[in-house]
């Protein structure tokens, strides 16, 4: 569903849990294949580059940097902040450069190490912990029970 508001003006945002049942598999999960994605990305990457090894990893993480840019400039185009551009785009195409960025940096982290889902799922895990006073799972749950009022 698309977030629509009012040029000029940050949308009323969904309650997104960035809490998922955790997977004993890096390469399932009930996002969909998400992992399966990346461990594809990765591979796709891997065959296609122009470089490897160090380099590869080096550029896949300096990617992030162009991609938030991207992020940047859908919002400063979603708000009409350039006089002379004026609204150029959508709080969709904010939500879809986002996409970017996290797939970008699911990619990175994949270019890290196989067990990518592994590490991520503990880490936000830890984050949850330490930010919400609660596990990962039990902050899930709560908030899909509870959506919080804005």
């Amino acid at each position: 569903m698309p977030i629509q508001s009012p040029p000029g003006t940050l949308p009323s945002l969904p309650s997104l849990s960035p809490f998922a049942p955790s997977s004993s598999s890096s390469s399932s999960s009930s996002s969909g294949g998400l992992w399966d994605s990346v461990d594809g990305l990765h591979a796709w990457l891997d065959a296609h580059g122009a470089v490897d090894g160090r380099e590869a990893l080096l550029l896949r993480v300096l990617k992030l940097s162009e991609e938030i840019g991207e992020v940047a400039q859908a919002v400063i185009g979603t708000t009409g902040q350039n006089p002379r551009k004026g609204t150029t785009h959508s709080w969709d195409d904010v939500g879809a450069e986002l996409c970017d960025v996290a797939l970008t940096a699911l990619v990175a982290l994949r270019s890290l190490t196989p067990d990518a889902g592994e590490v991520f799922t503990r880490h936000v895990a830890k984050v949850a912990a330490r930010s919400l006073g609660v596990d990962a799972g039990a902050a899930g749950q709560e908030r899909r029970a509870a959506p919080p009022s804005r």
